[in-house]
């Protein structure tokens, strides 16, 4: 995928109000590694109401070193938030693509969280 190529659907996922709609997107795309890639992902995210926040979840299943399987859970974002977090974090998890990077493409600044 060219870069412009890249910019363009960032900024189209970015449109969207909501990580269901932004991943339907990606689904869509005519790139089969992203269709391919979002297509994977269909029922992996959950809602959770964690101090009063409507936060998302990435719930997935892997095996460990003793080949059991165990579930892991990644907070993607909260409900209501903008779906750049989302974009951003599809795209360094299934892609190597740097968060920062896709912000850029998106036209917005990324600021790094602090820690605690």
């Amino acid at each position: 995928m060219q870069q412009n190529e890249f910019e363009a659907l960032v900024k189209e996922l970015c449109a969207k109000e909501s990580l269901p709609q932004a991943l339907e997107l990606l689904k869509q795309s005519d790139d089969a590694d992203i269709a391919q890639a979002a297509h994977s992902l269909s029922g992996q995210f959950a809602l959770a109401d964690i101090e009063g926040e409507q936060r998302i979840y990435h719930v997935f299943v892997q095996t460990d070193e003793q080949g059991v399987e165990q579930e892991y859970v990644e907070h993607i974002m909260n409900e209501g938030e903008d779906v750049i977090k989302f974009v951003a974090w599809f795209f360094e998890a299934l892609f190597d693509v740097k968060v920062k990077d896709t912000y850029q493409a998106a036209g917005k600044t990324y600021k790094q969280p602090k820690r605690s």
